[in-house]
């Protein structure tokens, strides 16, 4: 079997760069080498409603967000299946089985899951279905017999637990199901970027996110606002380089003619990390470079999103096709799960 690569995203809301540089880049890098058999890139709605339930209408709008973003950023419905979860009946009689093969000892543990329960301030009252979000991302995975799932650091333990579940399913049932691996950017700040508030995680929740969406306007405000070093007062002072926003930024965005086209002055990042750390450096001058090497990856994407939104109805005929070509392969494996499992009382 060739390769298989699955990834996908909650439709809360639009995407933010967090998502971009820890993800979407990397699928459109996947897309394009093209050394692949099947590509499935989804919007979990389904999911999303776990802890929407009594907001359907956010979830919904939001699929049309998202999908416009996965366009902008380059994903290639020729290439790719751009397919809506909830349009894919079968994923859900695929996390009914699965539920036996996990403990609720064991979702318990999922640091994913804790964080995520203690970020909404759920503590007892989790609703089940996010609880069990991991074994519902099993199915979403297993279902296509993905053997690659582009992610960020974040979604490691969610990944784990889906390898148990398929190793305890093959060792059951017989070899079924196909076990994924995580493939995480090259770039560590990437895989989990920071929020513009120096917060551990850019979280739409917490509101400290630069939106794909975002205007040039809203991107320099941000930018202008991000957290740096407390004690970097006044220009001449010494400043911290680690845990300071602003470079954990530029670690991620900067390229090899960022300085030649905005800081001539400076051969590369690391001369300018130099500077600030002996001080003589202001925050204004490396936001204001920042700001410039930000808006270099997003004026394009904001372009072909501002041109793609003049026509959703494109947008769904796009979801549409990659939704019935998802289910016609999920059918096929759960068609295989319901044998091994002697669930096929009329073959």
């Amino acid at each position: 079997m060739g390769n298989i690569i699955l990834t996908g995203d909650r439709p809360t809301g639009p995407l933010h760069i967090g998502h971009y540089v820890g993800s979407l880049k990397n699928r459109v890098k996947l897309q394009n080498e093209g050394n692949y058999d099947e590509m499935y890139v989804f919007l979990a709605d389904a999911q999303a409603l776990t802890d929407n339930f009594d907001n359907p209408k956010k979830v919904k709008d939001n699929v049309l967000e998202v999908a416009l973003d996965y366009l902008a950023c380059g994903i290639d419905p020729n290439k790719v299946n751009i397919f809506i979860q909830s349009e894919v009946s079968e994923l859900t009689e695929l996390t009914f089985y699965y539920m036996n093969l996990v403990t609720i000892s064991r979702l318990h543990r999922n640091p994913t899951v804790k964080e995520e329960i203690k970020l909404r301030g759920f503590e007892e009252s989790i609703p089940a279905g996010f609880f069990t979000y991991p074994i519902s991302q099993t199915a979403d995975i297993t279902a296509f017999k993905a053997n690659i799932v582009p992610v960020g650091d974040d979604q490691l333990p969610m990944l784990e637990q889906a390898r148990e579940i398929v190793r305890k399913f093959n060792s059951i049932y017989g070899d079924t199901l196909v076990e994924p691996n995580a493939l995480l950017p090259e770039n560590e700040n990437a895989r989990r970027l920071v929020g513009i508030d120096g917060n551990a995680k850019m979280s739409k929740s917490l509101g400290n996110c630069i939106y794909l969406k975002d205007s040039k306007e809203e991107v320099k405000k941000k930018v202008f606002s991000m957290y740096t070093d407390p004690n970097h007062i006044k220009v001449e002072d010494p400043g911290k380089v680690e845990g300071n926003v602003v470079f954990t930024y530029l670690d991620v965005f900067c390229k090899e003619d960022s300085f030649e086209k905005y800081l001539p002055e400076y051969k590369n990042l690391d001369e300018l990390k130099d500077h600030y750390r002996r001080g003589g450096l202001g925050d204004m001058k490396i936001k204001r470079f920042l700001n410039d090497v930000i808006e270099d990856e997003l004026a394009p994407i904001r372009k072909r999103r501002e041109e793609l939104s003049k026509e959703p109805e494109k947008v769904y005929e796009i979801l549409k096709k990659g939704t019935l070509t998802a289910r016609k392969k999920a059918q096929e494996t759960l068609k295989e799960v319901k044998k091994a499992m002697m669930l096929n009382y009329f073959e």
